[in-house]
């Protein structure tokens, strides 16, 4: 550990970035708790694939890319669940002869590859790739479908009743919001990982994940957790579940019944504050 070089200097080594951005850049990390690479990558100035090869030479690892389109076992895929693979941005690629190969994007993340390794008794070997690359692969292999790339102002709402989606769908369709629906909260979960919406409408009661385990789920992946999630509720809130839901994360709340101006408008000051919000 102690020789492993520093990633700034890695990228200033390779001409990606000049020493005076690193140390600015890295006095933001340390004051949002963020890491180096991540907050070069999310501000614009090293893309995913310069990231991935410079904690590839950090860490000496190989890198790995398109691997969305491998054939992977259903058995794989079972020694990964999805919350874990989302949680930790990483994606099993092959086992052979008690060797785990796994894709990961952030090579710290040492926990989880530990438990594998402890409980199954296989040695793990790390490839790095980016976060697409690894979310496209989450996307198909668990989910089923490929990845939303659309650029398009989404609204996911989740709600157990159909006719409380409909009438949410026609009213932000009506006002240039591209909707997605999800009819429980682990559909919404699963939604809320492959759509990426921008904005989430989702109801306090619901079956598999309710309102607040949802919002939990969300807040728990790195993919999910900056989305602004509007708490739906069919009966009046009071100060101190008002203060609860604020508590726990929710950007806004709204009553049913649910009228078109209050929910155009709740929406529409979330998409502000996700536009506008630093990360």
């Amino acid at each position: 550990m102690g020789n492993r070089k520093k990633l700034g200097d890695i990228f200033v080594e390779k001409g990606i970035v000049t020493e005076k951005t690193v140390e600015r850049t890295l006095f933001l990390a340390q004051a949002h708790n963020r890491r180096l690479g991540e907050l070069l990558e999310d501000m614009g100035l090293v893309t995913g694939e310069e990231l991935a090869d410079a904690l590839a030479v950090q860490y000496n690892c190989e890198t790995v890319n398109n691997f969305s389109k491998l054939e992977i076992p259903e058995e794989l895929k079972k020694l990964i669940p999805l919350e874990v693979a989302i949680q930790n941005f990483l994606f099993p690629l092959k086992v052979e002869d008690n060797n785990l190969s796994l894709a990961m994007a952030d090579p710290t993340e040492t926990r989880v590859v530990g438990n594998i390794a402890a409980s199954k008794g296989w040695k793990i070997h790390i490839y790095i790739a980016t976060k697409k690359n690894i979310h496209a692969a989450i996307c198909k292999h668990y989910i089923g479908k490929e990845p939303n790339l659309t650029s398009e102002k989404t609204v996911l709402v989740v709600d157990d009743d159909n006719l409380t989606c409909n009438v949410f769908r026609e009213i932000l369709k009506n006002n240039g919001y591209r909707v997605i629906v999800a009819t429980d909260g682990m559909d919404g979960y699963r939604k809320a990982i492959s759509e990426k919406p921008r904005v989430i409408v989702a109801d306090k009661e619901m079956p598999k994940l309710d309102g607040y385990a949802l919002l939990g789920a969300l807040r728990n992946s790195p993919e999910t957790r900056q989305i602004p999630v509007i708490l739906v509720t069919g009966t009046a809130i009071n100060a101190e579940e008002e203060m609860k839901a604020f508590e726990k994360g929710f950007f806004d709340y709204i009553t049913k019944p649910v009228n078109e101006i209050t929910l155009v408008a709740r929406v529409k000051r979330a998409f502000q504050f996700s536009e506008h919000r630093y990360y």
